[in-house]
């Protein structure tokens, strides 16, 4: 995985498109960087305020799969987060497009029901979400029809080449490809204890693929969330605006799945780090264990040896008490005063 800095982030937020694949590859690359998180909300910020209008929402959606995805790694990328999103909810309320506003209060929704932030900050940005309607109404007072007209050929005629300009850019899969080089080469790690591989593995027992209910609300999403075919059925404005809610709430649901899915794909690539290196160390254990093994196997060997050598010498050794008495005809040696005497 490519190393952080602002210049690299920058550049990704520029090629960053509004792909669920986009989204979440960025979000992993942030996710995985969240040591520089301060750096990461004030350059995504920053970016947010100068990018296109039909961008913006987009930029939204990468806050929200950090925001939720990270929040298992750390706090530090939800934390720093927090410190910018209330003005960044009101510059894409006034600035974005019109149709952003009913995401961004479902996306709030979403954050309150979860408890991603706390009550009183989700109302805040609620609020911050819903200034759009009356300084648009305010604003279209003062504004004569002819240039609202122009500027709304100019908004579209720009919102077209956006369009155009996102369908050149051919976004490569380089994050992942960097990713899976970082993973197969990175240097090792120390090893996790057993404890640590056990906790893993029992918070992937309750991961987005072994959620049930959600994929049971995804496999009955109406045909018409579908099938592009099925639009051709629907003759009123009424009807249109029903289905856009209900494409909405799919698209919601369907981001904030596929990013627990991406997450999920992270902790397992992270799981089969840790096995690998737990399985390093245990391989490195076993071939010290086996050395010293044959080490005091050799040790054994030539203790035995000097035990069955000594054995043998000992057996060669003459009996003592078998030998004749040498002393008993032979006068004791003279004193020390019997020397002196003489």
């Amino acid at each position: 995985m490519s190393a952080f800095s602002e210049a690299a982030f920058e550049k990704k937020l520029s090629e960053l498109s509004n792909s669920q694949q986009s989204v979440q590859t960025l979000s992993l690359w942030l996710i995985h960087h969240r040591k520089h998180a301060r750096t990461i909300a004030r350059v995504w910020h920053g970016s947010l305020k100068n990018t296109k209008p039909s961008r913006k929402l987009t930029y939204l959606y990468l806050a929200n799969d950090v925001i939720q995805n990270s929040k298992r790694k750390g706090p530090e990328l939800t934390r720093e987060f927090s410190s910018v999103l209330l003005d960044a909810f009101s510059h894409v309320a006034r600035e974005a497009d019109d149709g952003c506003q009913t995401p961004m209060q479902r996306l709030l929704h979403i954050w309150q029901e979860r408890a991603v932030y706390d009550g009183d900050f989700i109302e805040q940005l609620l609020q911050a979400a819903s200034e759009r309607k009356a300084k648009k109404r305010t604003r279209e007072l003062t504004v004569p029809v002819q240039p609202t007209r122009r500027r709304r050929l100019a908004e579209e005629e720009e919102e077209e080449n956006d369009e155009e300009d996102e369908e050149k850019v051919v976004v490569l899969p380089a994050a992942v490809m960097e990713d899976d080089h970082y993973l197969e080469n990175a240097s090792p790690k120390e090893p996790p204890e057993a404890g640590e591989l056990v906790r893993v593995l029992t918070e992937l027992e309750s991961a987005a693929s072994s959620d049930a209910a959600v994929r049971r609300k995804i496999a009955s999403l109406p045909l018409a969330v579908q099938d592009v075919s099925q639009l051709s059925r629907i003759t009123d404005r009424e009807s249109a605006e029903r289905l856009t809610l209900v494409v909405d709430d799919a698209c919601l649901l369907l981001a904030d799945y596929n990013g627990r899915l991406a997450a999920e794909l992270e902790d397992r690539r992270q799981l089969a780090r840790m096995l690998a290196d737990y399985t390093r160390r245990q391989q490195e254990q076993l071939r010290e264990k086996e050395r010293r093994l044959e080490e005091y196997k050799q040790k054994l060997n030539r203790v035995t040896w000097v035990r069955r050598e000594l054995k043998a010498h000992i057996q060669s050794l003459p009996d003592l008490s078998q030998l004749p008495n040498v002393t008993g005809g032979l006068a004791p040696l003279p004193s020390a005063g019997d020397l002196f005497s003489l």
